[in-house]
């Protein structure tokens, strides 16, 4: 019997991320199991992850699993999961956007879709939170292309626009948009190594629970590197115990060994944005920030009463109706097109931003036999 067990993949850039992707039929049906092959194939734990192919970063121990769907209207299902480096967790309750923008350039790769056109549309469903988007490709030809003009900051050149439309993404993962039922809160927090401190948040899940707060509350200027902050021992066991104090009250219970709610510091931009940010994620600091917290933190921006309020610099809105909110991040910005009802602000009708996608890698990867012997001839 063969020591080690092959499963197809391809290893797939999604915006800012990477990880290898499976079909959901060549993966154990079993979650136990199947969470035991992803920690085998990405090689964790292991700081390196030296056994396997992860990158030795949260961005980088990402993996995507999809199916076609036999729901009326949906075209495609996605599950998307967080693996840690130097953790044995598979973690398939948050969403990822970055990729996201992966799962149909993946699905034409490998036949589970076909084009329709010079350019194709895909309706998706992320089975983490039931959360559907349209995402549209260029497949001129018929066949997908991953060249063209479009620009990412994060991502160096430029490939061709994947462009998602959010449909509905408020209370992804929280209650809902609101989780604590206001758009602001007042905590005071106490814990080790630190005097305790009283400062005011947003809690928000527009596709990412985060808690939002501004970075001159905490002595900081939001201008800080990603090294700089990731270096701050200080801001961090502050920010851990602003993280486990409030989740409770976004009915999410302990999150000790969750990767979520994110941690936003946010200040006024730098570089002619909407609000500069520092994403934790949520213990390391973000070299850049997520799609569906940069969504979120655009969708803070446009509410009345938000931390953000008096922080962002917000464009008039566009004839129809929008706003894009350009959101700076360590390594450039995003910008997400967002619309709310006008007779309600705090819902948002539409959630649209472009990122781009290619794929990098066509073939097996091996796990040992003792973790799973594969499917049954």
């Amino acid at each position: 019997m063969p020591s080690q067990t092959a499963l197809p993949c391809l290893l797939m850039r999604g915006g800012t991320s990477k990880g290898p992707f499976f079909r959901a039929a060549d993966l154990p049906a079993d979650t136990a199991t199947r969470d035991r092959v992803l920690l085998a194939a990405l090689g964790s734990p292991d700081r390196r992850q030296i056994d396997g192919v992860g990158g030795a970063h949260p961005l980088t121990s990402k993996v995507g699993i999809v199916a076609p769907s036999q729901r009326p209207g949906v075209d495609l299902e996605f599950l998307f999961a967080q693996l840690q480096p130097e953790k044995d967790t598979v973690d398939t309750t948050p969403n990822c956007g970055n990729m996201l923008a992966a799962v149909v350039p993946f699905a034409l790769e490998t036949g589970l879709v076909a084009a329709r056109g010079d350019t194709s549309i895909f309706r998706v469903l992320t089975l983490n939170t039931d959360m559907a988007c349209d995402i549209t490709v260029c497949t001129p030809g018929g066949e997908i292309t991953y060249e063209g003009d479009a620009r990412i900051d994060g991502v160096p050149g430029t490939a061709a626009p994947v462009t998602i439309n959010f449909l509905d993404t408020a209370g992804s993962v929280c209650p809902g948009l609101l989780p604590t039922g206001a758009v602001r809160d007042t905590v005071t927090v106490e814990g080790e190594g630190f005097a305790p401190f009283t400062l005011g948040v947003t809690c928000i899940d527009n596709g990412m629970p985060l808690v939002i707060l501004r970075a001159q509350d905490l002595g900081r200027t939001g201008a800080e590197t990603v090294a700089e902050l990731n270096a701050d021992t200080e801001l961090k066991a502050r920010l851990e115990a602003l993280r486990l104090a409030i989740s409770p009250r976004m009915g999410l219970g302990d999150v000790r060994d969750k990767n979520y709610p994110k941690m936003t510091l946010i200040a006024p931009p730098r570089a002619g944005g909407a609000l500069a940010t520092r994403s934790f994620i949520p213990h390391v600091c973000h070299d850049a920030i997520g799609v569906l917290a940069a969504v979120t933190v655009g969708t803070a921006c446009v509410l009345p009463g938000s931390v953000c309020d008096g922080v962002a610099v917000l464009p008039p809105p566009e004839a129809d109706g929008t706003r894009r909110v350009s959101v700076e991040h360590p390594t450039g910005e995003f910008s997400v097109a967002l619309a709310t009802d006008p007779n309600d602000p705090t819902r948002v009708t539409q959630a649209a931003l472009l990122r781009t996608a290619r794929a990098l890698m066509r073939g097996e990867v091996l796990v040992p036999a003792s973790v799973w012997k594969g499917h049954p001839a």
